[in-house]
């Protein structure tokens, strides 16, 4: 650091993205992104928004909130598009929690959660998962404070019915609570309807995973207009220019090819759902993910050797050095032929440490 770097950051730990390596190709299983392409119309929509770029993009983004409310039988007013849900979520930090209003969020998150806390000096705590990585919703009743939720979990994968979520939501009144629902396009039931009955719900989601979309940043929330409106606050105290050109007209696009979005998410289910099979039968255990990814570790393996075993092979998975999940790994669905791959490459691991 430099010594010009302000000292309200010193304990500030930034987070760690996934991989994107440049030093040779990958089959890349860990930054959980979609195996397929956008949209062709996406594509063909942004392409035609780039001859425009000396012009600003449209601040309001009233044909791209109009969309997403249709997509969510909710009104324009109750949607707000983002610089992905990264920035959503940090508006939420800057919005609704201070020291009055802590923040709470399971130790086994988003890391995200803890940066955001920290990068906005908000007082935060980490509520334990149970042994087998769910959430008991027990520990979010009548908290009042500001309650983060990605739902499903990340890196576990694990969901929380809705009547789940209602009960946490309609028993913390006076505070807000936030779904971050990145995953719930696999196999999730979203609590977006629910923002039209409880006012301190704000839902957030993102285009970069089921929408094929992770490089163009979009995300959105959804919410009543009070709490939007409190979001619109930050934003245009922050970036009122926040969805490109480009990322806007894809958004647009990506919505009105709905049928390719689903077919997307279908055939992920169905790879992940083969992955889970074969890799149990290979001797792993699993959480019941309802994500894009698995959350898998061997007994007889440590996590670390097998993501470095995997990357020797061209194989990248995400490994997380954490207590409590140090030991599992994070697999991104990828296509049928790259799942075969990475089995392909356990086998050869396994076998290998076999003739040892």
């Amino acid at each position: 650091m430099s010594r010009f770097f302000s000292h309200k950051y010193d304990a500030l730990t930034p987070y760690t993205p996934g991989e994107q390596p440049k030093e040779k190709k990958y089959i890349k299983l860990n930054t959980n992104e979609s195996p397929f392409p956008p949209s062709p119309k996406a594509v063909e929509a942004a392409a035609k928004a780039a001859a425009s770029l000396q012009l600003y993009s449209d601040p309001t983004a009233a044909k791209l909130h109009e969309k997403i409310a249709a997509l969510y039988e909710v009104d324009a007013e109750n949607v707000l598009a983002t610089n992905g849900s990264d920035e959503i979520l940090n508006f939420a930090f800057m919005a609704f929690c201070d020291k009055e209003h802590p923040a709470i969020f399971p130790n086994i998150t988003y890391g995200f959660y803890s940066v955001f806390a920290e990068l906005n000096g908000v007082p935060y705590e980490e509520i334990p998962l149970k042994e087998d990585f769910t959430i008991d919703p027990v520990d979010y009743i009548g908290q009042n404070k500001t309650i983060f939720i990605a739902n499903p979990n990340a890196p576990t994968g694990i969901s929380l019915s809705l009547d789940t979520i209602e009960d946490i939501v309609k028993s913390n009144p006076d505070s807000v609570v936030v779904i971050d629902e990145a995953y719930v396009d696999f196999g999730g039931v979203s609590a977006a309807p629910l923002t039209k009955q409880y006012k301190n719900l704000l839902v957030t989601g993102t285009f970069s995973k089921s929408r094929s979309m992770a490089g163009a940043r979009l995300g959105f929330g959804i919410a009543c207009k009070e709490l939007i409106g409190d979001l619109n606050t930050i934003k245009y105290s922050t970036n009122p220019y926040n969805v490109n050109s480009m990322t806007m007209a894809a958004g647009i696009a990506t919505l009105e090819d709905e049928a390719y979005t689903q077919t997307n998410c279908q055939t992920v289910i169905e790879n992940r759902s083969f992955l889970q099979k074969e890799l149990a039968k290979r001797g792993f255990v699993m959480t019941d993910s309802k994500a894009n990814f698995l959350f898998a570790a061997h007994p007889d393996y440590e996590g670390k050797d097998l993501y470095l075993a995997l990357r020797e092979k061209g194989i990248l998975v995400r490994h997380f050095q954490k207590p409590l999940i140090d030991k599992y790994l994070r697999i991104t669905i990828g296509t049928k032929e790259e799942c075969e791959a990475l089995l392909a490459a356990f086998d050869a691991i396994f076998s290998q440490t076999k003739e040892v």
